[in-house]
């Protein structure tokens, strides 16, 4: 990985589209990227270091972070070039900032977003000019339609939160909340109990020899070889093909979406997926080939699509969808939320 990327550094490298874009376009000027840079880390700074010092990190954190998201950009773009899915720094910048900074929630969240997020930014932005490289887009255009986009979405994602937060009763609230509301903000309720358990709790008093979930820590030698048994066999038997194909990190990251979306989400998914990408790519690979990817992208722009003409057509006017059980707010086990400590009383659970 790293020979490749100095290889292709010191031009010694370059495909077709590599030789088409340099002949006919100029390059976005490095001092562009170094601009953005400073001047973003500048912000940051005086955000961290002002009012009030309310994001809780100071402003060394800061640079760990955004050093965590420079060193794990390149092995994870890799990855995820390489399968189309990628890890991500969540756990890892969570743990080490927990160890190093405990006790502080929005420090906690306020790393992550520096390093985790700001690495998921970086991907996607790689992805779009490797997209707008094979489209033989310019790449000034490119990096001006980006920032112009960056601009433009994260003030309309502000105000939408803003007034969402400001005109729904009991936003987020499941228990107050009407039975089928939409509003009950699974992904921000996975953030917010992150930064109580990384955050307030903190690793060492969870994952430690003295916490309640030392044995934990073993997932991370297991996720470290589980690859290599598969290895091991599709070395001693290349003839048997389908070994390959068991890609470990898919299978532990396929996951990680579950927390938040539902088994009917993931058998929709899996159907989707596997009708297109075997069934069709088998029989109708001409097909597949030249239509496949548009759909994908006609699939996602539809969904956004109508996700803002449901809302403002019936949802805005509180009329839900139909009563079903997979639009319930609920995993159907109501166990699950009953303690595990014997001794502990709440109604509706039984007393271990």
């Amino acid at each position: 990985m790293w020979k490749s990327t100095t290889t292709a550094e010191k031009d010694q490298y370059g495909d077709v589209h590599t030789r088409l874009m340099k002949k006919n376009y100029e390059a976005v000027p490095q001092w562009w990227f170094q601009a953005i840079l400073i001047l973003s880390l500048a912000l940051s700074v005086y955000a961290f270091e002002g009012f009030d010092r309310q994001l809780q990190l100071p402003w060394w954190g800061l640079f760990l972070a955004c050093g965590m998201a420079f060193i794990f950009t390149l092995p994870f773009g890799v990855i995820q070039a390489t399968t189309n899915t990628g890890p991500g720094l969540n756990v890892i910048s969570e743990l080490i900032i927990g160890y190093m900074y405990p006790g502080k929630p929005l420090a906690n969240v306020t790393f992550k977003i520096y390093s985790t997020v700001s690495m998921g930014h970086a991907l996607d932005f790689l992805s779009d000019f490797k997209l707008g490289h094979y489209m033989k887009i310019p790449p000034k255009s490119m990096f001006i339609a980006q920032l112009a986009g960056t601009i433009v979405g994260s003030t309309v994602h502000f105000g939408t939160t803003w007034w969402l937060l400001t005109s729904i009763d009991n936003i987020c609230n499941t228990a107050l909340l009407p039975k089928g509301s939409q509003w009950t903000c699974p992904g921000q309720d996975i953030f917010y109990n992150v930064s109580i358990i990384w955050g307030v709790v903190g690793p060492q008093r969870m994952f430690t020899k003295d916490g309640i979930y030392p044995q934990m820590n073993w997932f991370f030698l297991i996720g470290f070889l589980a690859p290599v048994p598969v290895w091991l066999l599709s070395r001693k038997y290349p003839e048997k093909k389908w070994i390959k194909l068991i890609h470990i990190p898919m299978i532990l990251g396929g996951p990680l979406g579950m927390p938040y979306a539902k088994a009917v989400h993931y058998m929709s998914w899996a159907a989707v997926g596997t009708f297109f990408n075997y069934y069709v790519y088998r029989r109708f690979k001409q097909w597949w080939a030249r239509h496949t990817y548009i759909l994908s992208a006609a699939l996602d722009a539809g969904v956004a699509f109508m996700g803002v003409f449901l809302f403002f057509t019936l949802q805005s006017h509180n009329i839900s969808g139909p009563e079903w059980w997979g639009l319930e707010v609920s995993d159907h086990c109501p166990l699950a939320k009953c303690p595990i400590v014997p001794g502990i009383e709440v109604h509706g659970c039984p007393v271990l």
